[in-house]
């Protein structure tokens, strides 16, 4: 979807994510759909996300221009804004024959390969959904988010992963509440910018490889 504000994607989301229901509900097969984006400045609370966490104040906020959603993810606060490639997963896990779990689990994995690819290594850290660089070092830091929400075994909202996001931005909170963790981007790792399409496409095709879909744009 190339940029998109987040209160226009997110309607659409919503809008597959409904339709997809229906679908199920009247016996019929819905297709899955793979969103890519790239949101202006905003910050989005989870459900379980806690107010003290943000430290930006609302005059703040309005000054660097970035919107503040509350929404039904999982998780806490988080940022997304320019240099930071998004993707939503909408898909029926029950035609794909996944748990709640399982499919988070196949994120981290689509991550971690297509950093693999641009030869950052990455890892999960148990209790800690994401994807995570340095795992057990005091420099341990964070890559990629992930926040989803699942109904009717249909998913709807999915995964931040920080290409050449201004890490700068993430000052504002404690991101995913943790507060004793950095936060990274491939950008940072490498030492160079890096090319969003590259990564989306990479992204794609391990997300199509990892849950057995054929991509088609």
């Amino acid at each position: 979807m190339g940029q998109q504000g987040y209160g226009s994607t997110l309607d659409y989301q919503l809008e597959l994510f409904q339709n997809k229901i229906a679908q199920k509900q009247q016996g019929t097969t819905p297709e899955h759909h793979l969103i890519f984006v790239v949101h202006p400045h905003v910050y989005t609370y989870g459900k379980s996300a806690e107010e003290n966490n943000m430290l930006a104040t609302p005059a703040m906020l309005k000054a660097m221009g970035a919107e503040v959603f509350h929404i039904e993810r999982g998780g806490d606060i988080t940022y997304h804004g320019p240099g930071q490639l998004v993707a939503y997963p909408i898909f029926d896990l029950e035609q794909l024959q996944l748990g709640v779990k399982a499919f988070v689990e196949g994120i981290e994995t689509a991550i971690i390969h297509t950093l693999k690819e641009f030869e950052i290594k990455s890892e999960i850290i148990p209790d800690r959904i994401g994807v995570w660089i340095d795992k057990g070092l005091p420099q341990e830091r964070k890559i990629a988010a992930i926040g989803i929400k699942c109904s009717r075994y249909v998913s709807m909202h999915g995964l931040a992963l920080n290409v050449n996001t201004d890490l700068q931005m993430f000052r504002n909170i404690v991101p995913c509440g943790i507060p004793d963790k950095d936060v990274s981007s491939m950008e940072r790792e490498k030492g160079r910018q890096i090319d969003m399409e590259i990564v989306k496409n990479v992204l794609g095709k391990q997300f199509a490889s990892i849950f057995g879909l054929k991509l088609i744009q």
